[in-house]
């Protein structure tokens, strides 16, 4: 018997290609070249300290966040790999204030690219994962020189969307609306290779991702569920959970696509003018599109991620997502706040229930 031939990122995008008799290519082309920058930022991730990219680059990006050397490095390399193609309209990049417009020189196509080309570019220096998230956007019709306005697409109108971590082996994980599948790059080779096919999130789990010390802020309704939780076999749960923290989202939806789990980084009083920390088009949307083709679910808490239609480029959201039974209870949480409050402290005693009065 002939052992079939492993299935490379090209191969995989040329045969899906395939299913569309009006396909150009342009599509599996500019696939190909975002897989270009994510080997590039994989050989720069993996030299570590031997880059000299480490630490600051003393400038403040438009998040009012101190860039990292490597933030700037990365924006560049995706930058570069992907504007010459003529696949392209523009792009948008969370390092970025306004949309990148392709240059004269080159040619240029119906897609937008939106990115972050470093999540979690903190724990670089400890040498922790981190990862590039990115979104495929149709631009409009009739247009060619998009503005901010065209970039404000609600999440379900993605063509597809992915995410490289750059771990013990770097892997590309993304979805053309056809199911999500994991490619791990061969290095000998050079290539992406399709080792995780098909990937499905158990409907529920018994592991939950959270920053603890932000329990102070927190909602009601993210109280309640984590206090449960945490009350385990003895608690109206009826079994043990395990708390996980990385700090890079793209590592939390790795591993939650992996072996399943929940995660939230939730609107919270700290701040009532923000609606939540994490980005829409950077992160929560390419996410929750692979969350949601997986078969998990992706929502804000109160409504789906990938309905909401975005008013800025760099707007922020609160996003919780994974095992669909547990996103859907914390939801129907949010549903009930107005029926109960919490009292108690989050650690220590036990939750009191109070009805309004």
């Amino acid at each position: 018997m002939t052992t079939p031939a492993p299935r490379t990122l090209t191969r995989f995008l040329i045969e899906e290609q395939r299913r569309h008799a009006n396909a150009t290519g342009n599509f599996t082309a500019l696939v190909n070249d975002v897989r270009l920058a994510c080997k590039r930022i994989a050989t720069l991730i993996g030299k570590g300290a031997l880059s000299g990219a480490y630490g600051d680059a003393g400038v403040v990006n438009v998040q009012g966040e101190v860039q990292k050397k490597l933030d700037v490095l990365t924006n560049d390399i995706f930058i570069r790999t992907n504007e010459w193609g003529g696949q392209l309209a523009g792009m948008v990049s969370e390092e970025m204030e306004k949309p990148y417009a392709i240059p004269a020189e080159f040619p240029t196509g119906k897609y937008l690219l939106l990115f972050d080309p470093l999540d979690g570019s903190s724990n670089v220096d400890v040498n922790v994962a981190v990862g590039s998230i990115f979104s495929v956007l149709r631009c409009p019709d009739g247009v060619t020189d998009p503005s901010e306005e065209h970039f404000l697409q609600p999440g379900t109108e993605q063509v597809c969307a992915g995410y490289a971590i750059y771990g013990p082996s770097t892997m590309l994980v993304l979805s053309t609306g056809r199911g999500v599948h994991g490619f791990t790059l061969d290095r000998e080779i050079g290539e992406f290779m399709l080792t995780h096919p098909d990937l499905r999130i158990p409907e529920t789990t018994s592991e939950f991702a959270i920053n603890a010390s932000n329990s102070r802020y927190w909602e009601s309704p993210i109280t309640r569920y984590v206090r449960e939780c945490q009350e385990g076999a003895a608690g109206p749960r009826g079994r043990d959970f395990n708390m996980r923290w990385v700090a890079a989202v793209v590592a939390e939806a790795h591993r939650i696509l992996m072996r399943g789990g929940v995660y939230m980084y939730p609107r919270d009083r700290r701040d009532l003018t923000k609606p939540g920390r994490l980005r829409l088009l950077y992160e929560a949307n390419p996410l929750g599109f692979l969350i949601e083709q997986a078969g998990g679910r992706a929502s804000t808490g109160r409504e789906p991620v990938l309905t909401v239609k975005p008013e800025s480029l760099h707007q922020r959201i609160g996003f919780i997502f994974g095992a669909r039974a547990e996103v859907e209870r914390i939801e129907r949480y949010h549903a009930e706040c107005n029926d109960f409050e919490f009292k108690a402290p989050l650690f220590g005693t036990r939750s009191v229930l109070r009805s309004p009065a």
